[in-house]
């Protein structure tokens, strides 16, 4: 008989809660040589993972998946070695553990550090991205965490084949078994928003709906963002040999992704210049313009943009635009409407940008580039878990650093606290020391 799902992940759980020690104290080394084993294994073992895909690829068309969603859920080929290659780059990332961020000498004899250290359980629930699952898997080894895993029922073949995969893999190379565990249910998933005693952190990936809907549903700290409702503000005096470059790769390069550009605020002054060949240009491309009354003065075709456009994360080749008066009333658009994602400014003035990349709310804030920079990989992080929009622990691309945390680690030789309490009491010195720990 089955385990009952209300047994089976609390039991899961307690089981990665317990490992969580062993883990978090794992050498450099042998995290290192268990990150390229998960990649040796991707790349052998590439045809049955592109085999499962295909299931998923398969049953998901029948079902009419959007066409944003079946190019998130694609995981063969090109993807499966840019995976390999992405735990490649996790292994000659510095390790995260055991990094001292402060030291102080309280007294002689008495010093306090402050050192980074594991979350513990750390749940990641997503939907249609199989690669989400291998990044997720190779940030928690490098940096010392347990994880468990929750894709969508879209990539259930996938995912399955990947976990029993990499688990393998990990095992062999020397950590522990049940290192990993994946979920498979959609009951699992308010299994694991209920385990606030047991699981330190979850991170969602998916859609704007599913993400507020996990924020809500739970009392365990959550790291991650709900849109990517991201911004392109051209400036008056940007140069349009730049210009169109940027916006095009901004929305185009891939439109099924949390950083591609969905408004662009157009100076009024630059307005007529660089809409009309934007327009020649997203005709080819097939992007539907949505714009303002000015935009559609330069672009007639443009359909109407609504307040809800404003809002609105395509993920799709559609684009609103709005000619605005000057980079403040961009700055106060994006404030209003973004996700606190990744926005950016294209200008030839320096302290005109500076002066938007201060003021924007923004995670993510670009002079003259394109938006879909806001990666971890791209960043240099190896890899990443999510964006997060959060202002507190972790934002931007999460990579490594945002999955550790850090301790007070407290040398003492027997001091107590009496002598330093009350009338004449014994001052401390607070002297700052070198960042290591020589006891």
């Amino acid at each position: 008989m089955s385990t009952p799902v209300s047994s089976a992940i609390p039991a899961a759980v307690r089981r990665l809660k317990a490992l969580c020690p062993k883990l978090s104290a794992l050498s450099t080394e042998a995290k290192n040589k268990a990150l390229q084993a998960l990649a040796d294994a991707l790349r052998t073992g590439a045809l049955g993972i592109a085999a499962a895909n295909q299931k998923d690829l398969s049953a998901a068309e029948a079902s009419g998946l959007a066409a944003p969603l079946l190019a998130r859920l694609k995981f063969q080929g090109v993807k499966i070695a840019q995976a390999a290659e992405g735990l490649e780059s996790v292994v000659r990332l510095p390790d995260p553990v055991g990094r001292t961020l402060s030291a102080r000498e309280l007294d002689t004899g008495l010093e306090l550090y402050q050192v980074t250290c594991p979350i513990g359980v750390v749940a990641m629930i997503f939907e249609s991205r199989p690669d989400a699952l291998v990044q997720m898997v190779g940030l928690a080894l490098k940096s010392g965490n347990a994880v468990i895993l929750k894709g969508g029922a879209e990539a259930l073949e996938s995912n399955r084949a990947l976990a029993e995969l990499l688990h393998v893999a990990g095992v062999t190379a020397g950590l522990p078994p049940g290192w990993m565990h994946l979920a498979e249910s959609r009951e699992d998933v308010q299994a694991l928003l209920d385990l606030n005693d047991s699981i330190d952190l979850i991170i969602p990936r998916g859609s704007n709906a599913f993400v507020q809907h996990i924020m809500r549903a739970t009392t365990i700290p959550v790291l991650g963002h709900a849109d990517g409702l991201c911004h392109l503000y051209v400036d008056g005096a940007a140069n349009l040999q730049k210009a169109i470059p940027i916006i095009l790769d901004s929305k185009t390069q891939y439109v099924a992704v949390c950083n591609a550009v969905e408004t662009l605020l157009v100076h009024r002054d630059i307005a007529p210049y660089i809409l009309p060949p934007l327009k020649q240009a997203f005709d080819e491309l097939t992007v539907e313009v949505r714009g303002d009354p000015a935009t559609r003065k330069f672009i007639p075709s443009a359909k109407e943009a609504f307040e809800q456009d404003w809002e609105t994360e395509y993920l799709d080749y559609i684009l609103s635009i709005k000619v605005v008066e000057s980079v403040d009333e961009a700055v106060a658009h994006i404030n209003m409407y973004g996700s606190r994602h990744t926005d950016g400014i294209i200008t030839e003035n320096r302290a005109t940008a500076e002066g938007f990349l201060n003021a924007v709310d923004t995670a993510n804030a670009f002079w003259n580039c394109s938006t879909r920079f806001a990666d971890g990989f791209r960043y240099g992080l190896g890899a990443e878990v999510g964006v997060s929009t959060s202002k507190l622990h972790a934002r931007g691309p999460v990579g490594l650093e945002g999955l550790v945390t850090y301790k007070w680690k407290l040398y003492g030789n027997g001091q107590i606290v009496a002598p330093y309490a009350g009338e004449g009491a014994r001052p401390f010195t607070h002297r700052e020391l070198p960042r290591s720990v020589n006891q």
